[in-house]
């Protein structure tokens, strides 16, 4: 088996790990990212709509700063995020756009004068100061307060992605596309490396690293209908839970997204409804202001895709062969827009379900979009229970999220935190020892041939493409957008007889190398140990909080549930683990969101109380220390001085 060595190891070629990748490289370090696909294919690509960040350039973003998008965040998590890492990552996202345009992002400018906009779904002249003109200028996007979302047209995950990639090349950072992690190389609970299987030829190598990072994205393909790519089967979270030791975080807290296109289940950005989209239901009806008056279709996306859902449970869906939708109406916008500003929106609508959004109503239903939960790291992005293992972008549970990410954060979230966490991945190879044991490689290695060798010469005749349909069928019926013990229960009873089952699956195709039936295989164990970590989780968190609703616990219960949920899986045990940590440091207190309703129960702690328990808690369940205290990059109360919802319309 190959050994190669490097001083940073970046696991997924996507803006995350890109943005981090640039940082270590930027710092002197020899670099290394994987990829399963070549990396401008990465899924980030596929984003549409934009990135947060307090710039303030456009007229309705007049008076926006970093506190203001911390407490949307916030408010938007259902105060389920960590609200200092909230806070690093709204101090941080206005330099990380201007960084962006200067990495060559060609981003939507302020052109000052007089603009017809759409706002709560009336025509509305606003005047650009001429000031700003050139700067760049933002959309509006689900529960901000301000219009804050910076975008380039609706590719913006695609120009991003792009500029980054071209920065990539140009620093001499190796790039291995078509390769897949498959373990993690780790001893006495630190991460020196992976074994990793090419798709090209099957061969094992083994990278050697002072640190290593996983950025491989989310998992939302666990579930059948999803609007992301094929590849995010949760493999990256799948190589931490495997070690035993580093878990997982709130893997319960599933997005689902209000506008995915029927039947493909592909993304239209939520920029089309914060450039003035409509949501109609069967009579094009519009509905959304009846649940959310303040707010409308630009609630957060919890909220809209539950009264979505609602709606159509009324009777007011439209029936088709693909399942029962709603229309979102985007003719009033005009050909220009959508041709521009749109421009793959319409792309999509086109070629994909032949519909001509400039005169035809799009099909569209809530659908898996993102995964709040992730690999469990600490406010650097280092992983707990183990040294040396970094994870960040939508991979990772930093945890800004909470139980409901705002439209426009996680987008921005991977090249924040590339380039917070990168820092801190550089600082510590520059101080870590290249421990390059071969033999320990080679053990790894042999654990990872004998089990191909065990797919490829099993006698059992179970079908790995029909166990990964029958997870995602489990998924979407019990672990949906609405969620019953009874539900919860058939999903888990279900998921456990399917691992069971594992044992028995026969890889048909015997080709060692590119041999997608033998890929999936190598990854079905760690699907349906997600899955179950999901529904189980679900179960247990007996409260509605975002994107977690029980219809048998509909309140937001901050008495016993202001927590974060971590699951591990230790090796050879039939059930995972359950614990439960602090959210983290508290500055703003629990209370309304100001949209979606709902019933609380108040936390029967005090601020103080609450928060003095949370370091050594979080420490006990295998948080490392940090580079800084505890809390030091949460200045405290300073949303009681800015008010910044006192002028927001």
């Amino acid at each position: 088996m190959k050994v190669l060595t490097t001083d940073v190891l970046i696991i997924g070629a996507g803006l995350a790990g890109e943005r981090a990748a640039i940082a270590s490289a930027q710092a002197g370090l020899d670099v290394t990212m994987l990829s399963l696909v070549p990396p401008r294919r990465s899924h980030s690509a596929a984003a549409q709509g934009g990135m947060q960040a307090s710039l303030g350039n456009s007229a309705k973003g007049k008076g926006d700063n970093p506190t203001v998008h911390w407490l949307d965040t916030v408010k938007g998590s259902d105060w389920g995020a960590d609200q200092e890492v909230a806070r690093i990552f709204a101090d941080n996202a206005p330099i990380a756009m201007r960084e962006m345009a200067h990495f060559g992002v060609p981003w939507n400018r302020v052109e000052g004068g007089p603009r017809d906009v759409y706002i709560k779904g009336k025509k509305t002249t606003i005047v650009e100061d001429d000031e700003k003109e050139g700067l760049i200028t933002a959309r509006d996007f689900g529960g901000t307060a301000k219009w804050r979302t910076c975008y380039t047209a609706d590719g913006t995950g695609h120009t991003v992605l792009y500029a980054m990639d071209n920065l990539a090349v140009q620093l001499d950072i190796t790039i291995h596309d078509r390769m897949e992690a498959l373990s993690l190389i780790h001893e006495d609970g630190v991460c020196i490396g992976a074994i990793v299987r090419s798709l090209r030829d099957g061969e094992l190598v083994a990278y050697m690293s002072k640190a290593t990072a996983i950025a491989t994205g989310g998992y939302g393909r666990l579930y059948g209908e999803s609007t992301n790519a094929i590849i995010n089967e949760g493999t990256g979270s799948w190589l931490a839970l495997q070690t035993g030791l580093v878990p997982l975080g709130n893997m319960e807290a599933v997005q689902f997204h209000p506008t995915g296109i029927v039947p493909t289940d592909i993304l239209v950005t939520e920029g089309c409804r914060g450039d003035g989209g409509l949501l109609l239901d069967v009579d094009e009806y519009r509905f959304m202001p009846e649940y959310e008056p303040e707010k409308q279709e630009l609630a957060s996306r919890d909220v809209v895709s539950r009264r979505m859902k609602q709606h159509i449970l009324k009777g007011k869906g439209v029936q088709s062969s693909y399942g029962e939708h709603l229309w979102l109406d985007l003719r009033h916008l005009g050909e220009e827009h959508l041709t521009t500003k749109l421009r793959e929106v319409y792309d999509i609508c086109m070629f994909f379900i032949g519909v001509n959004p400039i005169k035809e109503l799009i099909p569209v239903r809530p659908t898996q979009h993102y995964s709040m939960g992730g690999i469990r790291v600490n406010k650097d992005g280092h992983a707990y229970g183990m040294k040396g293992l970094f994870a960040l972008g939508e991979v990772a549970c930093w945890d800004m999220h909470g139980f409901n990410r705002l439209g426009g954060n996680s987008l921005a979230e991977t090249v924040v935190a590339g380039m917070v966490v990168g820092n801190k991945i550089s600082d510590y190879a520059k101080t870590a020892e290249l421990n390059a044991n071969v033999s320990l490689a080679e053990k790894f290695g042999k654990e990872q041939t004998d089990l191909i060798e065990h797919l490829l010469t099993n006698s059992g005749e179970e079908d790995v493409y029909a166990l990964r349909d029958e997870i995602a069928e489990l998924l979407k019926d019990h672990v949906h957008i609405f969620r019953t013990g009874e539900g919860l229960e058939k999903a888990v009873t279900g998921l456990k007889e399917i691992l069971g089952r594992l044992k028995n699956v026969k890889v048909k195709a015997h080709a060692p190398g590119m041999n997608p039936e033998l890929s999936q295989a190598l990854r079905i164990e760690g699907m349906a140990k997600q899955a179950y970590i999901i529904a189980k989780g679900a179960l247990l968190r007996t409260e509605s909080r975002g994107a977690h609703t029980r219809e048998d616990y509909p309140a937001r219960d901050d008495k016993n549930w202001l927590n974060r949920t971590l699951a591990s899986w230790k090796i050879g045990a039939d059930e995972p683990e359950f614990k439960y940590e602090p959210v983290g440091q508290l500055d703003l207190p629990p209370g309304d969101r100001g949209y979606g309703g709902g019933q609380m129960i108040d936390m029967d702690l005090s601020l103080e109380e609450y928060n003095a328990k949370v370091d050594a808690e979080q420490k006990a369940l295998g948080k490392h220390a940090t580079s800084e205290p505890i809390g030091i990059s949460l200045p405290k109360e300073a949303w009681r001085e800015e008010s910044p919802y006192k002028d927001a319309k």
